[in-house]
């Protein structure tokens, strides 16, 4: 056989072998890759995103889209030939397993919290959106979960309110903590309530729930530290003046917190925010309107800039990594709170975009 050909033929197989080892071997990496994104000033499913009762309205137009970002599931193997070439594009990213999901978190799992932030976004956004209209909104401290098996299973339940803990108010939902580990383990508890039924029923009439029960639990120890628990966890609820529904399902998380709160804003504002333009963008929101950052910016921008738009909503801290890569035609503009969002869409309505805040490398 000529050497050139016995050369060629070594080369295919060596190539051929190097392709059977990256298909068969595994390796402990993840994909991110850009998701939908979702105007909330617009419709999914055939529904309105945001849907606003007892309160007038006034028409939007343009787009005020949140942005998703795709991952991999907890069970899926990469292969190393896919790790390549996951390193080598630009429209997604590859990750360790771990930061995703870490301590072997399941699907299920990983499912579940993603729900739970999910709703905790949307009611953050909905406070901070009325705060920032001046609309008063009332926060009360309410059973959030109550774990499977633990002393507090069939005597509380999700939405009752707690007004006080061995008759000492609560005003925030670590003052339940501080005062049921007073306790020693086996000591009761005596919880001050008003059911989730009454609760909601005071809060569809946009009052404060009024009359209340007693309910004594008794305290467990907590795993490892012999702290006492009686297995909830208490989160801040609210009574809205007014109706407001979000709806959109299989998404989770908790990154598309201000973006709910802008359509908020805008649905109930008589000015137009985007004057017709897109706009998309990211970021957790908490009550007082900070805005926070999130996970995936990159694949965000790109999912953005696929879907259309021409200006991002950057959370600050998120905005060095953001830079990086920004996919041409879009604008990074950069939000620290709900009221510099607002301000920088009023900017973008009037084409004023020069004065935009825009995220740098530092």
């Amino acid at each position: 056989m000529p050497r050139r050909t016995a050369t060629m033929l070594a080369s295919t197989l060596m190539l051929f072998a190097l392709l059977c080892a990256g298909v068969f071997i595994k390796v402990p990496y993840s994909e991110m890759s850009p998701g939908p994104t979702f105007n909330t000033l617009g419709e999914a499913d055939g529904e309105a995103v945001l849907q606003i009762n007892g309160r007038k309205t006034y028409a939007t137009t343009g787009h005020l889209n949140m942005t998703t970002v795709r991952v991999t599931s907890a069970e899926y193997e990469m292969n190393l030939l896919e790790a390549v070439y996951g390193w080598l594009a630009t429209d997604n990213i590859v990750v360790p397993h771990e930061n995703l999901y870490p301590h072997g978190k399941t699907d299920e799992q990983s499912t579940q919290e993603n729900a739970e932030e999910f709703s905790q976004s949307q009611e953050s956004a909905k406070v901070a959106a009325l705060r920032q209209l001046g609309i008063p909104v009332t926060a009360r401290v309410a059973v959030f979960t109550v774990v499977k098996g633990s002393p507090a299973e069939g005597k509380l339940h999700a939405g009752y309110v707690i007004k006080a803990v061995d008759g000492t108010p609560v005003k925030a939902p670590e003052d339940v903590a501080k005062l049921v580990t007073r306790h020693k383990a086996g000591e009761n508890v005596e919880f001050t309530i008003v059911p989730a039924k009454e609760a909601a029923a005071a809060e569809k009439a946009g009052k404060e729930p009024e009359g209340s029960e007693k309910v004594v639990i008794t305290t467990a120890p907590a795993d490892g530290d012999g702290h006492a628990i009686v297995g909830i966890r208490a989160e801040t609820d609210h009574t809205f003046p007014f109706g407001i529904d979000i709806k959109l399902t299989d998404v989770g998380g908790p990154s598309a917190g201000l973006m709910f709160a802008l359509g908020i804003v805008d649905k109930l504002t008589p000015q137009d925010l985007t004057g017709g333009k897109f706009v998309a963008g990211t970021g957790t929101i908490d009550d007082t309107g900070k805005v926070g950052p999130i996970g995936g910016i990159q694949m965000k921008t790109i999912g953005a800039r696929k879907a259309g738009a021409r200006y991002f909503l950057t959370p600050a801290d998120n905005c060095a990594s953001a830079v990086k890569n920004v996919p041409d035609g879009l604008t990074l503009v950069k939000v620290d709170t709900i009221d510099d969002a607002t301000k920088s869409l009023e900017k973008i309505s009037k084409g004023d975009t020069a004065a935009l805040p825009q995220c740098t490398a530092k």
